[in-house]
């Protein structure tokens, strides 16, 4: 079963008044593009969450935060003082600065900047059973998303077996209007040269002529490379996740043998259902980019 590249997952936990939250999210990247915001109190295990991440994720763009907060207790949130007077000289040297007016509610600008009001726990003193439980929420997080991604990764499947399907189908249809092509091709040609009342010409050698013509039309070959592409699609699939970029070339291969396809088509039925396999095609590019 392959895997999706998006997901998400949130945990919590609560150890001694303490409110742990560990949450995850990622998308869709050719390699493994971790960022993270941990509080600094498990600033210290930052190597450790990476390596969690790491060796269950392999690929995409994933953005993971740990927090903790404090609980139970009727404590209102402190006003680091400190660093609102720091944001407030600021604010008024590059007013002065720049000819900018000052603010006219500087208590509504401070409580809004950045760590002047927070919950987060300032200790810097982290034991073993904290960070036990804390550990438990990342493992946890990472777990979800790795469910949510399998979720997204069955659904992938089915829309690619179905759009192999209608690739498979279109392919098929195409058949009626190559066996006739042939006989009209023939015809057009007879009929044009038989217009033509003062030339005289050698039938065997128009014969020759029509096969070559026919052979450069032919699309059994490609048509027969489609159908082994489809198959080494859903073989891939079935190989289970890390196959992303596998069924990417593959879906590339299947592109080449549409297009050339195409470009013999000189029926315009055949020419329509080559453009529905492109679309039918299209999509599943579209889609194989969040594949893991």
């Amino acid at each position: 079963m392959i895997l999706s590249m998006t997901g998400y997952g949130k945990a919590v936990v609560v150890f001694e008044g303490k409110k742990i939250t560990a949450e995850i999210k990622s998308l869709n990247s050719k390699a493994l593009d971790l960022s993270t915001r941990i509080a600094p109190v498990y600033r210290e295990k930052e190597m450790e969450i990476r390596s969690m991440i790491a060796s269950e994720l392999e690929r995409g763009k994933a953005d993971f935060s740990l927090r903790v907060e404090n609980v139970g207790s009727d404590t209102a949130a402190p006003i680091n003082g400190a660093l609102a007077d720091s944001y407030r000289k600021q604010i008024r040297y590059y007013s002065h600065t720049y000819g900018i007016p000052e603010p006219t509610d500087w208590w509504s600008l401070l409580l809004r900047m950045p760590d002047v009001m927070s919950r987060e726990e300032d200790s810097t003193e982290l034991t073993e059973a904290e960070w036990t439980v804390a550990r438990t929420a990342v493992a946890d997080c990472i777990r979800q998303l790795m469910d949510f991604r399998r979720q997204e990764g069955e659904a992938l499947q089915r829309k690619f077996e179905e759009k192999l399907d209608n690739i498979a189908q279109l392919l098929k249809s195409i058949e009626p209007y190559e066996q006739s092509r042939v006989e009209r091709i023939r015809q057009r040609i007879v009929e044009g040269l038989e217009s033509i009342k003062e030339v005289d010409y050698d039938r065997n050698r128009l014969e020759q002529e029509m096969i070559y013509y026919i052979e450069k039309l032919d699309i059994n070959e490609e048509k027969q490379r489609l159908q082994n592409h489809l198959a080494y699609f859903r073989q891939t699939m079935a190989d289970g996740h890390g196959q992303g970029k596998k069924l990417g070339f593959i879906a590339q291969e299947m592109g080449r043998e549409i297009n050339t396809t195409g470009s013999k088509s000189n029926e315009a039925e055949m020419q329509n259902i080559v453009v529905r396999m492109k679309d039918e095609l299209e999509q599943i590019k579209e889609q194989v980019l969040n594949v893991m």
